[in-house]
């Protein structure tokens, strides 16, 4: 197996737990939205959203990613009243009946501080605590483990034509300086995961690219997670499958890539077949 980065063994939470790293770790993803891009509405009602949680628990999911915010191309933000009113029930349901670690997927520190208040144990910020100023003082307060995730400009405008020199290269001087915006707020390295956002301001061949190379982000030294999950790049290549949930062929394929590349969290959507590919190649390995 390729090493995509140093392994750190483990990753510290707020109420003292580790995430252990010496196999891939799965993120399910439950959007609490109308309007997500996968499965947007599916899971709106709290009592669904925490029923949908448990089944992915028990189908193996090792941190479930709570979100109340889509952030499909061309989203508009949600009001914070709002996105506070989606998330905070459903992580308080899942709290009660399990001790799983959660994320808040958010870019408000208002809302990161709420959910940790609330039960969450990890900040899932896909402006990389660009967003809101507060978003790092939060995470340096409540020594939370933060994923910093690149993007080209906002949902509403990513892919309205982006255009890299040098994708990997720029990608990596942005995680350099957002580090180094951690390292400032005191949120120490250890505690900080790694995203380059596939399908965030990326075109196809950015996205193949960042896939090829996942071991280019090993120089940081922090746990790298990707998310290809039923992403519309899958449908690019095959022509067809404009419907994301009939992407799952396309989907595991690029985990199982990240995979045998050492990735240390896969967040998808499919957390059964995801687990089962892990797995697999665990075994063929001799590593199961």
């Amino acid at each position: 197996m390729n090493e995509t980065t140093t392994q750190t063994g483990r990753i510290l939470l707020p109420d003292d737990r580790y995430l252990n790293l010496d196999r891939t770790l799965v993120m399910g993803i439950l959007n609490v939205t109308p309007d997500s891009f996968s499965d947007g509405g599916m899971f709106f009602e709290p009592d669904q959203a925490v029923q949908y949680a448990l089944e992915m628990i028990a189908q193996g999911a090792d941190i479930i990613d709570i979100g109340g915010e889509s952030s499909r191309p061309g989203s508009e933000p949600v009001e914070m009243e709002e996105e506070l009113k989606r998330v905070l029930p459903v992580i308080r349901a899942v709290r009660e009946s399990t001790r799983i670690p959660i994320s808040i997927d958010t870019t408000k520190g208002e809302v990161a501080r709420e959910a940790l208040r609330a039960g969450a144990n990890i900040i899932n910020d896909i402006s990389a605590l660009r967003s809101d100023p507060e978003m790092a003082e939060v995470a340096a307060t409540y020594k939370a483990p933060v994923v910093l995730m690149h993007m080209l400009g906002t949902p509403r405008t990513m892919q309205l034509e982006p255009r890299y020199q040098d994708c990997i290269k720029e990608i990596r001087q942005f995680f350099s300086e957002r580090i180094h915006h951690c390292h400032n707020y005191g949120i120490d390295k250890a505690q900080i995961i790694i995203d380059p956002g596939i399908g965030f301001g990326k075109r196809l061949e950015d996205n193949l690219e960042i896939i090829r190379r996942l071991e280019d982000f090993a120089m940081f030294d922090c746990p790298l997670m990707l998310g290809t999950s039923r992403k519309s790049f899958i449908s690019m290549i095959t022509k067809d499958k404009q419907n994301p949930e009939n992407r799952i062929g396309g989907s595991l394929a690029s985990a199982v890539l990240a995979i045998l590349k050492g990735i240390n969290i896969l967040r998808v959507h499919d957390v059964a077949a995801t687990v089962e590919a892990i797995k697999v190649v665990r075994a063929i390995e001799g590593t199961g």
